[in-house]
This record gives structure tokens, sequence and C-alpha cells, in this order.
């Protein structure tokens, strides 16, 4: 579903990826580990298409199509989503209103009630986005848009960070329904769950693997440096930096190449 070859990137003149490739196959999970500033986050936002995240060389496929400058909106409608660590306040803009937009650019018909319930999240539906909002109720309201959009890739960075316990275990559901149990909420069906003809896959970023203990995951990289070095089963790559550290990690890839 997504290949990205050779990729390079400057972030205001200064490199901060380096020849990165990656393969993530239809239907898979793939969990993105580093240390802070590897260029984790870096990496998404290139895929995703923002601004200020400069190609210098390589190349982003999604679904075989060539998208390494199309602008984010066509990104989006070809079927690639995202939540952010830290999303913006919106004010002025309902939750509810901005859920109805993500499926509606991907004409979808949705039950927006039926999908705040199952994330218990109706209460925020008629509050501006993300305002006052805790880490938890965020995510939540993240996840409500993804799922909304239904997208094919599916890009989270840290979706773990700042969410207690109680909210983590909903959310780690949450994202569970949203990748593997392949169920869309559709409006005019008697019993509201459908099954999606969409084989999703994932890239979750991750600082602390924490994500690993309430979601599958088909694979592990390590990004160290700008550079992707490590790629194999995500729970040892996990076990192995909590028992070494990243460095150690790194020095173990390069031996094994």
């Amino acid at each position: 579903m997504l290949v990205v070859e050779e990729l390079r990137v400057e972030v205001g003149g200064r490199t901060i990826l380096n020849s990165v490739n990656m393969e993530i196959p239809n239907g898979e999970t793939h969990i993105l580990f580093g240390p802070n500033g590897s260029g984790k986050t870096t990496l998404m936002m290139t895929i995703m298409g923002f601004s200020g995240y400069e190609v210098t060389h390589g190349k982003i496929v999604y679904n075989g199509e060539d998208i390494t400058y199309k602008p984010i909106h066509e990104r989006a409608q070809l079927g690639i989503g995202v939540s952010f660590q830290r999303p913006p306040t919106i004010n002025g803009l309902k939750t509810r209103n901005i859920v109805d937009i993500c499926a509606q650019k991907r004409n979808r018909g949705i039950d927006i009630e039926l999908m705040a319930k199952e994330l218990n999240f109706s209460e925020f539906l008629d509050r501006d986005v993300n305002h006052n909002f805790s880490g938890g109720e965020i995510k939540r309201s993240e996840l409500l848009q993804l799922m909304a959009q239904d997208p094919g890739l599916v890009l989270l960075d840290e979706p773990e960070s700042g969410v207690d316990l109680e909210n983590m275990v909903l959310i780690g559901e949450t994202i569970n329904m949203l990748l593997h149990r392949g169920v869309k909420y559709a409006k005019g069906k008697s019993h509201k769950l459908v099954e999606s003809d969409m084989n999703k896959s994932a890239l979750v970023i991750t600082h602390t693997g924490h994500i690993l203990d309430y979601i599958t995951a088909d694979r592990g990289q390590v990004l160290y440096n700008g550079h992707l070095c490590c790629s194999r089963n995500a729970r040892e790559i996990l076990k192995w930096i909590g028992e070494y550290g990243y460095e150690e990690c790194v020095r173990c890839a390069m031996d094994i190449q």
C-alpha cells in the first residue's frame, strides 16, 4: 500500500531524513520506534504532504500512485488519514461538523451519533474542536474523524501520548476496530454496522511503545538520526530498546547487516 524509496527530507534547510526506505503491505500495521528528534514525525508529515517538509530526493508511492508532490487534500481524498500527537484547537467549528466534513469528502453516509457513542464521545459533538479537551478526549476526537474518513492508510503519531489508562483501553479498542475489524458506520442499515471492503494499513509512531499493549502490530522499525536502521518483530525491538537503549539497538542492526 505504501512504498517510500530513498527519501531525503529537509526542514528549514537542515536534512532530517536521509535515504529512508519503507514498505507497508496491504492490511499490515507497522510500528515506528525512535528517540525524540529522530525524524519520526517528519516522516509522517512528509507522507501526508505538509508544507515545510522539502523532499530533496526519492519518492512516496501510495497504492501504485506517485504522491511525492501531491497536495494534502489530494492525498486525503486518495485515502490517507492522520492523527496528530498535538492537534490544534479550532474555535468556532463544532466537532460534529468536522466529522461530517471528513465523511463527505470521501462520499460516505455515516451515523455520527452511533460512532460517537462507541467512543463514549457523544457529549463532545457540539463543542468546538479540541477546545478544553483532555489528552484522552483529543485522541478520541481524532479517531472519530478518522473513522468518518475511513482511510486506507492510517498515520498515528504517538496515540498513547497524554492519555490515562482508562482512556487508553478505549483508544486501543477503537484503533483495532479502525484497522482490523473492518466495520464502518453506514446510514440506512438496520444494524448500522457493516463490513468495510477496504484493506487497511497503518504506520503508528511511538516513543515509549506502550501502544503495543493495546494493538496488534505486524512489523516494527527503528528510525534513528534520520536513518531507518532496523526492521523486525515489534515486540522484539521494544524489548531490546528497553534493555539496551536505542544506540545498542542500532549497533545490533548494523552488525546483522
